[in-house]
């Protein structure tokens, strides 16, 4: 059930001109961000304070959106980092035996700027078929502001995404018997890589995205984790140099997401952005040493080029079976694997937490 007529009007500009009339809910005000959109049917707390969303508008193709409330387990990170939320349909009696609140009030608490009652299915199709782009969410009057509006969205991009959402210290996370210690490098991770790796016994020290391989070594880790993040891989110049460094050491190393894309900058090769993204909780991937497909959660707008990985550094060994874009990479010349989707999915399919246990295991010989 949504207060449609209890709100007051806000608007969704996007850069092409293109206006939505809805109602406000959420924070009231201005944001600009990248409009993009997730597929997943469930998991919208987690898509709120997932820090690869920062600098981005999210749109949740599925229609309604709070039916089962929020609660204080569910988060992946300390807050929300999307620039503005968008649904067709917020639910304001969610029923739930964890639920703790409503998602208007989640929205209100973390500042987010947000608005329903929209076709966010013509949305979502204008995005696929023109690509991602700039928007603005206002509760102001858009029509007396449009053209000055337009030229900010025409302005914005998203820059130093992963230093606004890294950590600034070293955090020391322990399990109930330690049988590891991973250095997780924070360029926007979500909680649950934090949690998979407790569960098997690891050892987890959080450190910044800047951690040098010095660093590392101090730390005298058993395995290393790149994490997810968002904005552009290419533009983190500094950590994509450390990266050459850090896998000097020898010390086995899984990456997530961002993580998968800037070792393959740091390993000579390439990344593009999709037109649209993948981003949902239903994304399948094919893996291409056992054949077998697996349901994914994914969330990115860029993805490393398959063919740019030369053949004396490692390997293809996951493509998505819809577009046929690189989904991970064996490494043959240094010890490492990884993928561009989340094997921690929360929420999403645990189909690929195995990784966890490969890693595990690959730390363990």
């Amino acid at each position: 059930m949504s207060l449609f007529n209890q709100s007051e009007k806000a608007y969704l500009l996007l850069a092409n001109g293109k206006i939505f009339e809805g109602r406000s809910f959420g924070a009231k005000g201005t944001v600009i961000g990248e409009v993009v959109f997730t597929t997943g049917l469930t998991g919208y707390q987690e898509t709120l304070t997932d820090p690869s969303y920062y600098g981005q508008i999210v749109t949740q193709t599925f229609p309604l959106i709070g039916n089962y409330g929020v609660n204080s387990q569910d988060s992946e990170s300390a807050k929300s980092y999307v620039s503005g939320y968008i649904v067709r349909e917020w639910c304001n009696m969610p029923s739930n035996f964890r639920c703790e609140g409503n998602i208007n009030d989640f929205l209100t608490e973390h500042n987010i700027v947000g608005i329903h009652n929209i076709d966010t299915r013509c949305l979502t199709r204008m995005i696929r078929e023109t690509g991602v782009m700039n928007g603005v969410i206002t509760t102001e009057d858009v029509y007396a502001k449009k053209d000055e509006l337009l030229e900010q969205i025409k302005a914005f991009s998203v820059k130093d995404a992963v230093k606004a959402v890294t950590a600034t210290e070293d955090y020391t996370y322990e399990p109930e018997e330690k049988k590891c210690r991973v250095v997780l490098f924070d360029f926007g991770y979500k909680r649950n890589i934090r949690q998979e790796l407790l569960k098997r016994g690891c050892e987890v020290v959080v450190v910044p995205a800047n951690t040098t391989a010095e660093q590392v070594k101090a730390l005298a880790p058993d395995g290393i984790m790149f994490s997810n993040g968002p904005g552009d891989p290419a533009e983190n110049v500094e950590i994509i140099e450390n990266i050459k460094e850090i896998q000097k050491l020898g010390i086995p190393i899984f990456g997530i997401c961002l993580g998968h894309q800037l070792m393959a900058l740091a390993n000579g090769g390439k990344t593009e952005k999709l037109k649209y993204g993948h981003r949902g909780a239903n994304q399948p991937v094919i893996d291409l040493e056992s054949g077998l497909t697996y349901v994914t959660s994914q969330n990115h707008g860029y993805a490393v080029v398959g063919d740019s990985i030369p053949e004396s550094v490692g390997h293809v060994s996951h493509i998505n079976a819809n577009d046929k874009t690189c989904e991970g990479i064996h490494y043959t010349a240094v010890n490492a694997r990884t993928v561009q989707f989340h094997p921690e999915a929360h929420g999403g399919p645990l189909d690929t937490s195995y990784l966890f246990d490969d890693f595990v295991d690959l730390i363990s010989k």
